[in-house]
C-alpha cells in the first residue's frame, strides 16, 4: 500500500483495514491543519505525505475547533489505534479569550488520554495577535510550555513559526495559512517529526484496530467572543 493522506469528511467512517499497511499519525488541530480555504490535498498533512512513506497522515482538523472541542473527540479518533498523535489546538481558544487555566486543563486531558491509549504525542505551541493584550498574551504561550513540562512532551514551539504574520503566507483574513504557507508549515512540522518517527516503536494494535471518524468543518477560525 502507497502512503495516503486520509482528510476525513463529515461523518466518513474509516475501518480499521484500511489502515492495516501502515502507520498512523493523526494531526489533531483546528482550521489551520484542516486547512481552510484550500483544497484538502494543499494542507499541512497531505503535504507530509510523501515525506514519510510508511505512515497513514490523518487530517483530523475541525475548523472553529476549540481544546474543549478537542477533549470531546479525542476518544472517538484514538479508536483507530494511531502510532503517535500531533495535538495542534489553542488558536480558537485564546482568540475567544477563554482562561489560560481552561486551555490548560483541556490540553492536559487530552495528552493524558492519548498517552493511555498507547500512543505517542507531541504537542505544537500556538501564539496570538499581538493586538490581544501583551498579558494574556503571555499567560497563553506559557500554556504550551506549562503542559508540555508537566507531562513530559516533545514539543514544536510554534507550528505557525516563519508563517504567522507574513501576509504572502497567509489568505486575506491574515489568520489563515495559504498554499505556500501550509508548504512552510509542512516543513515545519517535517524538521520536528522526522528524527522522532524514526526511532518511535511500532505500535502493536489489537484487533482490527478499530474504526474512526472525524468530523471535518471548513469554518475559519474564531473571531472573538464567546464559543
Amino acid at each position: 500500500m502507497s502512503p495516503k493522506t486520509l482528510v476525513l469528511s463529515a461523518f466518513l467512517a474509516v475501518s480499521g483495514p484500511v489502515f492495516a499497511a501502515d502507520r498512523i499519525l493523526v494531526c489533531l488541530g483546528d482550521s489551520l491543519t484542516a486547512g481552510y480555504g484550500l483544497a484538502e490535498e494543499k494542507a499541512y498533512p497531505a503535504l507530509l505525505t510523501p515525506r514519510f512513506p510508511g505512515w497513514t497522515i490523518v487530517n483530523a482538523g475541525v475548523s472553529g475547533d476549540t481544546t474543549a472541542g478537542g477533549l470531546k473527540r479525542v476518544d472517538w479518533i484514538l479508536r483507530g489505534q494511531p502510532d503517535a498523535v500531533l495535538v495542534a489546538l489553542g488558536a480558537n481558544d485564546g482568540l475567544r479569550g477563554v482562561p489560560a487555566a481552561a486551555t490548560e486543563a483541556n490540553l492536559t486531558a487530552i495528552v493524558r488520554k492519548i498517552k493511555a491509549s498507547g500512543a505517542q504525542v507531541y504537542l505544537a505551541g500556538m501564539d496570538l495577535p499581538t493586538n490581544l493584550g501583551a498579558d494574556y498574551r503571555a499567560q497563553f504561550k506559557a500554556i504550551f510550555k506549562k503542559v508540555a513540562k508537566a507531562e513530559k512532551l516533545q514539543t514544536l514551539d510554534f507550528l505557525l513559526e516563519g508563517v504567522g504574520g507574513h501576509p504572502q503566507l497567509n489568505l486575506a483574513d491574515g489568520m489563515h495559512p495559504n498554499e505556500a504557507g501550509h508548504v512552510k508549515v509542512a516543513a515545519n512540522v517535517e524538521a520536528f517529526l522526522r528524527p522522532r518517527l524514526k526511532v518511535l516503536p511500532v505500535r502493536q494494535r489489537t484487533g482490527e484496530g478499530g474504526g474512526n471518524k472525524v468530523l471535518r468543518r471548513r469554518q475559519p477560525l474564531s473571531t472573538g467572543g464567546k464559543p
